[in-house]
């Protein structure tokens, strides 16, 4: 076991990546991540934010979400991805848009190494809103 010298969590992995102190809002998580994938949140940012407007941004489970009467879609940096959080629905309503990237139920994957699907997150984002705002 490895403990955090700063928050004194354990974790199984010696110097395991973790938030030692949870962000409070959204400018707060991306300034914490590497800075080779914060122009790529930044984006994502961007395209929900258009999307969404009426929604309210803020931080649920330790990720950045946009908010309207409930948690309408996540995203998240991960190592060798960003990961989009818009539900299992909407993973299922998006299925063959999204063959070329890596799925799980409520999660689609998205490489660093690819571009940034722009459009498809911006389609997914209003479908949500559209499914999930009622």
């Amino acid at each position: 076991m490895w403990k955090c010298p700063k928050c004194g969590r354990e974790f199984a992995k010696q110097n395991q990546d973790h938030y030692c102190v949870k962000p409070q809002n959204i400018d707060e998580y991306i300034s914490a991540q590497d800075e080779k994938i914060q122009p790529v949140l930044n984006e994502v940012r961007a395209i929900l934010r258009a999307a969404l407007p009426e929604a309210t941004e803020r931080i649920s489970w330790s990720m950045p979400t946009y908010w309207k009467g409930r948690n309408i879609i996540h995203f998240a940096a991960a190592k060798k991805h960003l990961g989009i959080y818009p539900g299992d629905e909407a993973v299922a309503a998006f299925a063959e848009e999204l063959t070329d990237l890596e799925v799980s139920k409520g999660t689609i994957r998205i490489p660093y190494d690819q571009p940034l699907p722009a459009e498809l997150i911006d389609k997914i984002a209003r479908w949500c809103y559209e499914h999930y705002s009622r």
